[in-house]
């Protein structure tokens, strides 16, 4: 995709050829800033803090982290330290470990001397394959848009949720990849953004939308039960951190909600993934670690003021929970939108990813 007209992933190599640079997405959308990785501590620090995020690409900035780690200390402790300390940083996305077992089964067996090297191959190999296959979700999911388009003889209504877009994969993001297709097929369509509380990131998909040229709305969390209830929703299209063995769903918080509503008012609700956020290991939604993070996330807003100045601001007095993610049971979901096509059943899911 672009920024600023210019084409880029979310993530890359620096011209050292060693150091990795990613976008500093806590200052978007207002302000466009890149990250400088060069050792483990700052690649664990970006994916903690939420510099970069999305279930794909917190993979890829694992994987690119262990690579780092391995230059200061190739050792087999070097390498369990470096492993540890990456997976703690968020305990929900199945990516995270799964980029980092990728890496540490590849190096192992090596000597240390050879074991950064392979690990930067490893790394690459993990963005490509992820490029290739959020490309591939995005034309398997194509015609579910066109034949939308050809009953309703109008613009296609789409609502996501969270930020499913190439800012939260290495590119063409998993949920939007269909829509950027359908987009530059020539189908008309639009966008309702959820807002995404309490990060907003729903306005990194109105930044990534609004950068490709797509019409969309943002909208707060909770309108978008009333819009579906009026018809003025013709599908739900959400990623996703973890698939379970059952087919249930973990995803941003407000997931669940949403396909509620769309279950009540007969709207499809598909789950855009890569076969990297299948998670045969894990049973059920229940069995999934669910992420809680700081109260102040939810106590506190942060933005420009009229001048431009970055401001902080409370919102409310009292104390908050803030779970990250939710799970919707795999009943509620009409597809899963996949590299290897639309899976109607977690049954299918199972037999084609469970490898």
């Amino acid at each position: 995709m672009k920024i600023d007209g210019e084409a880029t992933r979310s993530i890359w190599l620096e011209p050292d050829g060693w150091s990795v640079g990613i976008f500093d997405q806590r200052h978007l959308p207002w302000e466009v800033r890149r990250m400088r990785l060069t050792g483990l501590e700052a690649a664990a620090e970006a994916i903690a803090d939420m510099a970069t995020r999305g279930a794909p690409l917190i993979g890829a900035v694992a994987a690119y982290g262990l690579a780092l780690a391995l230059r200061d200390d190739p050792s087999d402790a070097g390498l369990e330290t470096a492993f540890a300390a990456l997976l703690k940083t968020r305990p929900t996305a199945v990516n995270l470990r799964w980029a980092l077992e990728r890496v540490r089964a590849a190096v192992l067996p090596l000597p240390p001397a050879e074991r950064a090297a392979a690990a930067y191959a490893v790394a690459g190999t993990i963005c490509d394959e992820d490029v290739a296959a959020n490309r591939a979700i995005g034309a398997a999911a194509l015609p579910l848009i066109e034949q939308v388009a050809r009953n309703k003889g109008g613009p296609v209504n789409v609502m996501t949720h969270c930020n499913p877009g190439w800012l939260a994969t290495v590119d063409w993001g998993t949920a939007t990849a269909p829509i950027y297709l359908a987009h530059d097929k020539g189908i008309p369509l639009h966008v309702w953004v959820d807002e995404t509380r309490p990060r907003n990131q729903g306005a990194l998909t109105a930044f990534e939308l609004a950068g490709h040229g797509v019409p969309h709305s943002v909208i707060t969390d909770n309108a978008g039960g009333l819009l579906m209830q009026r018809g003025e929703v013709d599908m739900v299209i959400v990623g996703t951190d973890r698939v379970t063995a059952n087919g249930d769903v973990c995803n941003k918080i407000g997931t669940y909600l949403k396909a509620l509503a769309a279950a009540a008012h007969g709207v499809p609700f598909y789950v855009a993934l890569p076969s990297s956020t299948y998670d045969p290991g894990t049973p059920d939604g229940a069995s999934v670690p669910i992420e809680e993070r700081s109260a102040n996330e939810v106590r506190y807003l942060q933005g420009p003021d009229e001048d431009g100045v970055m401001r902080r601001v409370a919102t409310i007095a009292s104390p908050a929970r803030n779970p990250a993610f939710d799970i919707t049971p795999a009943a509620l979901v009409s597809g899963y939108l996949t590299e290897e096509g639309v899976i109607a059943s977690p049954q299918a899911l199972s037999d084609l990813l469970a490898k």
